[in-house]
């Protein structure tokens, strides 16, 4: 049995294999094909951070594979009123097929995950975001900028960084993460990511001038500046993190063919500029889109039937 907690925890030939099934059952979605990969199996997704994107893109998935989603908030179970992590573990895990956790201390996540007799998939903490980074380089592969990527984020050193960090790393590409000072990315992830880019080959780089990290990129990804948790600082960023808004004269920078990234939501005018999110470099949709497929492939992979069954033919 495997979680999905972190991209550390993983391969490049896992991750890939994974994004591929991603790829298989979106195909077949567009094809009007709901194979029920997964029929009878239910998902627990405990929120303890609210989403647009996570939920329905959860929900959705679980239901086109054949399964039913269970939406837990923590006013809906006892974790909201104090049972231990473990206790909620062991009682969830023995009840439902995979849990998905949306939460803010990846340290409970994984109490979560030490406890569980079933898979559980990081829907968010604020060290990591593994399950976009997924649909971020799904994206990639759509849009033909995989091979010979180099990456820009502009921004906060937060848990899309992070995940940048270990998706780089791991599969070998290069990246360059522009940040201000003061928000740089934790150190103990950053060694993490430079042992992991030594056996890989990835090239990181780290500055605090954007222009620098955008010059030539193939693509550009940034993520906002006042996450959960993070609003009673809001004007303090917003000072802080001037001269990193992503628009066009900076989108100018990069190669001419690049595309732009965000996990969204995105507020418009700070991180980013109306023109560049609704410009034609702009994939942000397709990309919010594929969190639904990368997920799918993730379940069915971790569900682990899929390589008896050998279904995936499309």
């Amino acid at each position: 049995m495997r979680h999905f907690l972190t991209l550390k925890d993983y391969t490049k030939e896992e991750i890939l294999e994974i994004i591929e099934l991603g790829l298989r059952i979106k195909a077949e979605v567009k094809s009007k094909r709901f194979t029920p990969y997964l029929e009878k199996h239910t998902l627990a997704m405990i929120f303890e951070k609210s989403s647009t994107r996570t939920r329905v893109s959860f929900e959705t998935g679980i239901y086109q594979l054949g399964g039913t989603g269970l939406f837990l908030s923590s006013r809906d179970i006892q974790l909201g009123r104090g049972e231990p992590m473990k206790d909620t573990a062991r009682v969830i895990s023995r009840m439902c097929d995979m849990v998905m956790i949306r939460t803010y201390s990846q340290s409970k996540l994984e109490e979560f995950a030490k406890y569980s007799n079933v898979p559980v998939i990081n829907g968010l903490t604020d060290e990591y975001h593994p399950v976009q980074l997924m649909a971020d380089y799904m994206t990639m592969i759509e849009h033909g900028k995989a091979e010979n990527a180099k990456v820009a984020y502009i921004g906060d050193g937060n848990n899309m960084a992070h995940s940048w960090l270990m998706l780089a790393s791991k599969l070998g590409f290069e990246l360059r993460i522009a940040t201000p000072k003061g928000y740089e990315c934790d150190p103990n992830i950053v060694d993490d990511a430079l042992k992991f880019a030594k056996e890989s080959g990835s090239k990181i780089i780290f500055t605090d001038d954007p222009k620098v990290a955008v010059a030539g990129a193939t693509v550009v990804t940034t993520d906002t500046w006042v996450s959960m948790g993070d609003e009673e600082e809001k004007e303090k960023r917003i000072k802080d993190f001037t001269g990193y808004t992503v628009d066009n004269n900076m989108m100018k920078l990069a190669d001419k063919e690049a595309i732009f990234l965000h996990c969204l939501p995105a507020y418009r005018g700070l991180e980013v500029t109306e023109d560049v999110l609704e410009g034609p470099q702009s994939v942000v949709f397709d990309e919010a889109e594929n969190r639904l497929h990368a997920q799918k492939g993730i379940m069915v992979w971790l569900d682990g039937k899929w390589k008896e069954k050998q279904i995936y033919e499309v």
